[in-house]
């Protein structure tokens, strides 16, 4: 197994009390197909600023909207994951890009509930300016020695944003091992850069795009399709890379997805992927707790975990 060597990284350059202002160049739409879901790939220039070639793939930019929630408080921090590579949206450092999908959410009382932070962002035209915070972020990265290593990505939902960069930077680097990016979504229109992805997948050997669609198609025992279920349904493909002991695994997204994946691992005897704590060990995975998903189940070194 080669040692796994995280870049050092700067971190948090501009705070909420002394943020950078940078203008928006580029706001598109970036579902495949017209989507219930309003999802914006938003590029923003911080060329002459201190963010400039210090922000990695992997970390997050902090964005301040402007107002005031109903305590007369102003709004608070939100963070959202970068999706541009390393060396920048188009090879270029002054630009950063991120992936934001509005936040519009009915309440029991009819009523809705507008995200404040996405629904400002997506609002947003070329030209127009934010206040940014950043980088934040020391561990959701590649490697150094990033060549040396095998990859599989599971994303939901706007936690593809990493990959998207990531995935530029391993095959710009010319990689030869094997990168695996597991997406999953409800529906097929809720693909995100998919028309990015797709092309990819035929023109690399090594590398494989697998959507996993849980509300259209259905496995053959009729159960849906998560990203969990493809450590069964592409175990040819998936086994022998993950039986590699150079293979690291990346997980973003929403909040419990971790769980499924976890529980599909250890069931297949990948627990080499998690650190399962004393008297969790021996436990099928359909008997673990709560408490045991919280406190007694973690990554191990080679597992890499976002979620919100």
């Amino acid at each position: 197994m080669p040692e796994i060597k995280l870049p050092e990284v700067e971190l948090n350059i501009y705070s909420p009390r002394d943020p950078v202002e940078v203008p928006i160049v580029e706001n598109w739409i970036c579902t495949k197909e017209s989507s219930p879901n309003f999802v914006r790939h938003i590029t923003f220039d911080i060329s002459g600023t201190d963010l400039e070639g210090r922000i990695r793939v992997g970390q997050s930019i902090g964005i301040l909207p402007p107002g005031e929630d109903e305590n007369g408080r102003p709004y608070k921090l939100r963070l959202y994951s970068v999706c541009s590579p390393t060396e920048g949206e188009g090879g270029d450092t002054s630009l950063v890009s991120t992936t934001v999908k509005r936040t519009i959410e009915e309440w029991d009382d009819n009523s809705l509930y507008l995200g404040v932070c996405s629904n400002y962002l997506a609002d947003l035209s070329p030209g127009d300016t934010v206040k940014m915070t950043g980088p934040s972020g020391r561990r959701f990265l590649l490697p150094e020695n990033a060549k040396d290593f095998n990859y599989v990505f599971f994303a939901t939902g706007t936690g593809i944003a990493p990959f998207r960069g990531m995935v530029m930077e391993l095959l710009d680097s010319g990689i030869e091992n094997d990168v695996v990016l597991i997406f999953g979504c409800p529906y097929r229109t809720d693909l995100l850069y998919a028309d990015y992805f797709e092309p990819l997948d035929e023109q690399y050997s090594n590398f494989t795009y697998l959507p996993y669609i849980s509300r259209e198609n259905r496995r053959s025992d009729g159960s849906k399709k998560y990203v969990q279920t493809c450590l069964w349904d592409d175990a040819d493909l998936l086994d022998p890379i993950l039986e590699k002991d150079n293979t690291l695994l990346y997980i973003c997204g929403l909040k419990g997805m971790e769980e499924g994946i976890y529980k599909a691992l250890a069931k297949k005897g990948l627990k080499k992927y998690l650190d399962l704590r004393e008297g969790v060990i021996d436990k099928k995975p359909g008997e673990w707790d709560e408490n045991d998903l919280k406190r007694n189940i973690k990554p191990a070194p080679r597992s890499f975990v976002e979620v919100y």
